[in-house]
């Protein structure tokens, strides 16, 4: 996605200068052939189980760039009425839409049986409750699957875990029982399949071993009892490398653990939820230096992009590899900070860059994931503008925002 061609810097194989120029900054940068390496990485690791692969629309879920898994027969995670909505415009079959959350409301819930979704991922039993009743108003059986919750520490941030006990998603393993015994009982709904999500960047591979251990287990369980399932849903949160790399998780490792589990579910078939692995290395934020600043001992580099286009660093503490306009050159280690008028506002702290000049470019790799779907209008600052490079050639896929947008909707 990113690299120096003759020094300059480069994104998706075009010239950094020329896309800010045509483009303007802030501006995201998104590589289709990028994405298209990540899902064939993925699909490669799992070829002997051949998943389902529903992209997590919430990491970046513009059309355009939905469009790229769904014209690869991918299926589609999302959280939302508005998510679904996007799903299909993007070219998303409704037969492989999952729907997750935990607070689906009735409109959202119609919307979903109207389109007939593959499956709700439920998360208490008042939402079954709930979709029971939607389904027979609208005379339909709705799918749903118990969304496990089988208290794995999975080592990652607190704000990312979502499969331990004390947070709000998902039911216990003896709850998702009951909930398939309701449903069971319900001429308007029918079990699918179990789900569950451990959370985000989990590079081990021991969270995921006790998660199939316990799904196989209430699915050889419910087996007995009558109830064969259609999948197996394990959710994502593989972790991708930030700075330097960091660690990964091994999926080759990871499907040879699910192909155990599916021995024990015949019939049944996996479904992945990936989002940061196939988007995050395929985007980019490209930003233009404003000033630089000198103050008690730290020099500041301050751009025109802010934590209100990145929310990561200041949210998670989250640290994206920097990418300067000129490679080479003696190095000095900068803050890269925003115009936002708040201390978190930076992008990078402590890094080491080529003295950068007022106008000069930086990239923020691995930006294409929970970068544009996070940002906000906060400080009255216009959003930054997408771009797709295809067979090297860029087009804007969303245009950058105005100030008389902003206010457009105040009265």
């Amino acid at each position: 996605m990113i690299s120096y061609r003759r020094g300059k810097l480069h994104l998706g194989g075009l010239s950094a200068r020329g896309l800010a120029g045509r483009f303007g900054t802030p501006l995201y940068v998104y590589s289709r052939e990028t994405a298209l390496e990540r899902l064939q990485s993925l699909r490669g690791a799992f070829k002997k189980l051949s998943p389902l692969v529903c992209y997590a629309l919430k990491a970046n879920s513009n059309r355009s760039f939905c469009r790229i898994f769904a014209d690869e027969a991918c299926g589609a995670e999302v959280v939302s009425g508005g998510e679904i909505l996007r799903a299909l415009s993007a070219g998303f079959k409704p037969g492989t839409i999952v729907y997750s959350g935990v607070g689906k409301t009735q409109e959202e819930i119609r919307l979903a049986l109207r389109r007939r979704i593959l499956a709700f991922n439920v998360e208490s039993r008042e939402e079954l409750f709930a979709i029971e009743r939607e389904a027979a108003r609208l005379r339909v059986v709705a799918p749903v699957c118990p969304r496990i919750n089988a208290d794995i520490r999975a080592g990652t941030h607190p704000h990312v875990a979502t499969g331990e006990a004390g947070n709000k998603f998902g039911v216990s393993p003896e709850e998702a029982l009951a909930l398939v015994q309701d449903a069971n009982q319900s001429r308007w709904l029918r079990v699918a399949g179990l789900q569950s999500h451990l959370g985000s960047q989990i590079s081990s591979l021991k969270p995921y071993e006790k998660l199939l251990r316990s799904m196989g287990e209430l699915a050889a369980d419910l087996r007995r009892r009558g109830t064969v399932l259609e999948f197996l849903d394990i959710g994502g949160g593989f972790a991708v490398g930030y700075e330097g790399g960091g660690n990964v998780l091994d999926l080759r490792g990871l499907s040879q653990i699910a192909e155990k589990t599916m021995k024990a579910c015949p019939g049944a078939r996996l479904i992945v939820e990936p989002g940061r692995y196939l988007s995050a290395d395929a985007g980019a934020l490209l930003t233009r230096a404003l000033y630089r600043k000198e103050s008690f001992g730290r020099r500041f580099l301050i751009v025109d992009a802010a934590m209100n286009d990145l929310a990561r660093p200041a949210l998670y503490g989250a640290k994206h590899p920097v990418w300067a306009e000129r490679k080479g050159g003696k190095r000095e280690k900068t803050d890269v900070v925003g115009p936002v008028c708040e201390s978190a506002d930076f992008l990078a702290r402590g890094v080491w860059l080529p003295k950068t000049m007022p106008g000069e470019l930086l990239a923020i790799a691995k930006a294409g994931a929970y970068g544009f779907s996070m940002s906000s209008q906060y400080n009255s600052r216009p959003r930054a503008a997408e771009v797709l490079i295809d067979g090297g050639k860029a087009r804007v896929i969303r245009v950058r925002e105005t100030m008389k947008q902003i206010v457009g909707l105040e009265t």
